[in-house]
Order: structure tokens, then C-alpha cells, then sequence
């Protein structure tokens, strides 16, 4: 888990590797003062390779415009290097914030990781990057 050094933040971010796709979990809130950690830690995934990435959403309890525009730059980037970018959430209210900026259609958005990789496999597969 990573954590911002001298800051009193409400934040956590962890990673796990699945196959091809990399699971980033983020809990907590998602702010002006968080969202430079969760593109620090993004980027690093991307510029690493790892560019088949599922954000899990489920335990973010705020997300505000900094934190969308982190997730979309980094989807952007995801795509450039020829990656992906899914997310996984199911609270109302963060959901409600990309409904409202119409971003529901530009984020592939899933109630449930098993769903989120499931999908990410099927994308793998269907373009032969993941055999």
C-alpha cells in the first residue's frame, strides 16, 4: 500500500498483477489532494508495460473533477501505448459523478472485478495479445 509522506491523506492504493491485466485498488477519497499520488502510481504501471489496467473503484468514497481527470489522462495514456483501461464500482454517488459528466460512456464501467477481467480477458484474446 502506498501513502503519501508528510500528508494526512484518506487514501490507499494497492496492485496486484492478473495474468496481462493489473489490478489497481484505490479506497478512500479520490480529491485535489490525492489525485497526484493515484496518477504517480498509474504512470508507473504504464510506463512499466503494464498496460491492461483495471481501477477498482468499489471503496472510494469521493471523487471529485481532479480525480476524473486523473483517470481519464491515464486512460488516454493506457490507450497510446496500446492498452486499456476498465473500472470497477458500484457506489452511487461516485458513479452518479460520471453518469453526470457523461464519462459512463467513455469508461467501460463493471459492478464487480470478476466482471471488469472477464472482459479485459475477452478484449486480450480477441486482439491475441494475451496467448
Amino acid at each position: 500500500m502506498w501513502a503519501q509522506e508528510g500528508a494526512q491523506v484518506d487514501l490507499s492504493i494497492t496492485r496486484a498483477d492478473h495474468g496481462e491485466q493489473t489490478v489497481v485498488h484505490l479506497g478512500g477519497e479520490i480529491d485535489v489532494y490525492t489525485a497526484p499520488l493515484v496518477r504517480e502510481k498509474l504512470d508507473e504501471q504504464i510506463q512499466s508495460g503494464r498496460t491492461q489496467l483495471v481501477v477498482d473503484l468499489t471503496d472510494v468514497t469521493f471523487l471529485d473533477s481532479t480525480g476524473l481527470g486523473v483517470l481519464v489522462g491515464r486512460l488516454k495514456l493506457a490507450r497510446t501505448q496500446g492498452g486499456s483501461m476498465r473500472l470497477v464500482g458500484t457506489d452511487d454517488r461516485v458513479l452518479k459523478v460520471f453518469s453526470i459528466t457523461g464519462l459512463d460512456k467513455v469508461f467501460e464501467i463493471h459492478p464487480d472485478l470478476d466482471s471488469a477481467l472477464a472482459a479485459s480477458e475477452a478484449g486480450l484474446s480477441a486482439t491475441g495479445e494475451g496467448s
